[in-house]
């Protein structure tokens, strides 16, 4: 799930390019360093080479930070030399990216997914900012997801004269509109039930509050994490036994069924970057429902959906409620096309295609 986003930015690119994907995570079960090296393949022009090393995590920072870096310089020498490095991700790898790029010329580009540069989160440590803000200045290119996120890294010091929005990725060969009719509106929700950010507990009220309204609906919330339990207690707790349903982590076209059957998609979320499930949720023809932070303004307006103030449920509430009178009114395959012509696999892979032949 964490590495999600890269991978579909690695297949996209890889419709145009020979891509190579170096992924390093600590394992307490491995004695030293394990390397996997396979080719995952979806067909003959899809096809992303992936090396996954896995090293000994210690208890002390030092010996850990040693170990990783020693992790990915083990899988580089297993690849050809690159004619670009494309970091996914501040800061340890962007510092692998700039020592290649001093010793061997390499040019490389950065693409921030992390919400840790937004109001309300932590970026701190002097180290931490001197070295990120070096990384910076010396990409040839700095992508984010949204352009929310790019003025947060700005107003960070983290300066480059090239910043660019570069979209994520949607398979709208996957997710697409299923026809159907629901005898009450259906209400869907996905994320990875980590409350603090996606402040699913704030949404379980405002669904509360509907149904003290007497107004008949049915939301069925997607997704597994750290609170997951403790959300299914609290939609206990509630009395939404009959209301809500939790369908735990579901995948493929698992998900698609459930999501596109749908009939709008709600986040009530404190703060994001820009959520895929967005995307996804307009590529199967669903508007959408979402608290007003980070960029998701960027994607969601009065055309496909709308927004409201973060932490407040009560408002909430009012926009679901009116939703769920309105959402007859939008038409899906517009919803759709614009998915399609910016966040397809072919669309983005084609935007990183023109970026790395600059660079190359």
């Amino acid at each position: 799930m964490f590495g999600l986003f890269v991978q579909r930015h690695a297949e996209a690119a890889a419709l145009y390019n020979d891509i190579s994907v170096i992924y390093v995570h600590p394992d307490e079960n491995v004695s030293n360093y394990e390397i996997v090296h396979d080719n995952d393949s979806k067909d003959a022009t899809h096809r992303v080479s992936t090396i996954r090393v896995y090293y000994r995590k210690s208890r002390f920072k030092p010996i850990s930070l040693f170990r990783f870096f020693r992790a990915n310089n083990l899988a580089l020498k297993r690849l050809p030399k690159p004619d670009i490095i494309h970091v996914h991700i501040l800061t340890r790898l962007g510092i692998i990216a700039l020592w290649h790029k001093i010793i061997n010329g390499t040019p490389y580009i950065i693409t921030e997914h992390w919400s840790r540069y937004l109001p309300g989160n932590i970026f701190n440590g002097f180290l931490r900012k001197k070295l990120t803000k070096t990384v910076v200045k010396h990409a040839s290119l700095v992508t984010t997801v949204t352009e929310n996120l790019a003025n947060a890294m700005r107003n960070h010091g983290l300066r480059n004269k090239n910043y660019m929005v570069l979209p994520n990725v949607v398979d709208v060969d996957v997710f697409d509109i299923i026809p159907h009719k629901n005898a009450i509106p259906r209400i869907i929700h996905v994320s990875c039930f980590e409350d603090k950010s996606k402040n699913i507990s704030g949404l379980l009220n405002a669904l509360k509050l509907l149904k003290n309204k007497n107004i008949a609906f049915e939301a069925v919330l997607i997704g597994e994490g750290m609170d997951f339990e403790a959300m299914k207690h609290k939609a206990n707790d509630l009395r939404l036994d009959d209301c809500v349903k939790f369908t735990g982590m579901l995948q493929g076209r698992e998900l698609v069924n459930v999501m596109a059957n749908g009939d709008f998609l709600v986040l009530s979320s404190n703060y994001e970057n820009l959520p895929v499930v967005i995307l996804e949720a307009f590529a199967c023809g669903l508007p959408v429902v979402s608290t007003n932070v980070g960029g998701i303004a960027e994607i969601v307006n009065d055309s496909n959906g709308l927004l409201v103030p973060s932490q407040d449920h009560y408002r909430l509430a009012d926009a679901m409620q009116k939703m769920m009178q309105t959402y007859h009114n939008y038409d899906a395959n517009i919803l759709r096309d614009a998915i399609t012509k910016k966040f397809s696999n072919e669309s983005v892979g084609k935007l990183l295609d023109g970026i790395y032949k600059k660079l190359n």
